[in-house]
């Protein structure tokens, strides 16, 4: 196993990155434990996770899962856990969010449910805008409005934010913060504040990245290397398009794809071009976003052993030049970074 500074800080995780979303939804409890064995014999590290993974969203099934297997012992000191605070955790106005008062109680939260006393890696799941997303609506509740005062700017401020991380990592209840889902001058604004407070701040951003969307290069990718934030990619296989989606599959996410008929040309230039190289798609996919010197590692959802063990193939993959550009005339780009993609 390879293993790679996260971001800007001493910490080395595996360039492989143990995703459990899966936990609790699409794996049962037994399976989730012999996957996360197997990681460990592996020599995956970087375990992620979400307060609000799990059936239903919200319920924190998933992080309690991996709490039960935590307890066996022998297992925390040998992974770099990291989970995320932002979505609603239960109904009314400040179950959610970014304010002081959440990520209190958002953490003391994780941290049961992890049976454990401190998080690796504590991730923004979203950027604050002080308001609720429509699919989160149901659970915030239909009857909380929120009224915004007409000489306000909405959104929990970075001294806010900055002030309650740096009493958690104070406290010994995290070590690192993290973000998710932010854009380039989200990630900008945090690391400036975080440095005025003579904080580490950011180290990393954890993004969807995969060869079918790239808009990331534009602005997100350029921030990152300028501050040191280590990228790590969720959906690396672009929901299972990657994966070799023009082959019949009666479950999983390839099952479930509706694919449209310039995507069906481009799968299949991909796949042919796959099978040129005796690789298969999901491999090649992750191998991509491993040439990539911001990555720290793309974020696995395997549900089966069969699908964590193979993954580990892309740490073998080379891409030459002819190939990397062979994707790109596949899968285009937003055409490099900002602003020579759209100006000189």
């Amino acid at each position: 196993m390879q293993y790679v500074e996260l971001g800007r800080t001493g910490l080395r995780v595996s360039r492989l990155c143990l995703g459990t979303m899966n936990f609790g939804v699409n794996v049962s409890e037994a399976d989730s434990f012999a996957i996360m064995d197997r990681a460990l014999e592996l020599g995956i590290n970087f375990f992620d996770t979400a307060d609000r993974y799990g059936a239903p969203q919200g319920s924190g099934l998933t992080e309690e899962i991996i709490g039960r297997w935590l307890v066996q012992g022998g297992r925390r000191e040998r992974i770099v856990l990291a989970t995320k605070v932002f979505g609603p955790m239960g109904p009314g106005p400040n179950n959610r969010g970014l304010s002081a008062y959440h990520i209190r109680y958002g953490c003391e939260a994780s941290l049961r449910r992890l049976q454990t006393d401190h998080i690796d890696l504590y991730q923004m799941h979203h950027i604050d805008l002080g308001d609720v997303a429509p699919h989160h609506r149901g659970m915030v509740g239909a009857d909380v409005e929120f009224y915004n005062s007409p000489h306000s700017t909405v959104g929990t401020p970075w001294e806010e934010i900055w002030s309650a991380m740096e009493r958690l990592y104070l406290q010994g209840k995290i070590s690192y913060v993290g973000s998710s889902n932010f854009a380039a001058w989200n990630i900008a604004q945090a690391c400036e504040k975080a440095a005025a407070r003579n904080l580490l701040g950011l180290v990393s951003e954890q993004s969807v990245y995969n060869l079918t969307k790239r808009h990331v290069e534009l602005e997100v990718v350029p921030a990152c290397r300028a501050y040191g934030v280590g990228l790590i990619c969720y959906s690396p296989l672009g929901g299972g398009m990657l994966a070799g989606a023009l082959h019949e599959s009666r479950a999983g996410r390839r099952a479930e794809l509706r694919l449209d008929d310039l995507q069906r040309a481009q799968l299949a230039a991909y796949e042919a071009l796959c099978h040129d190289l005796g690789e298969e798609p999901a491999h090649v996919a992750l191998a991509w976003l491993l040439h990539n010197p911001v990555v720290t590692a793309p974020i696995l959802g395997p549900r089966t052993l069969e699908q964590l063990e193979g993954s580990l193939r892309a740490l073998e993959i080379h891409l030459p030049a002819g190939v990397l550009a062979r994707l790109d005339e596949i899968f285009p780009g937003p055409g490099g970074e900002a602003p020579m993609a759209y100006a000189w």
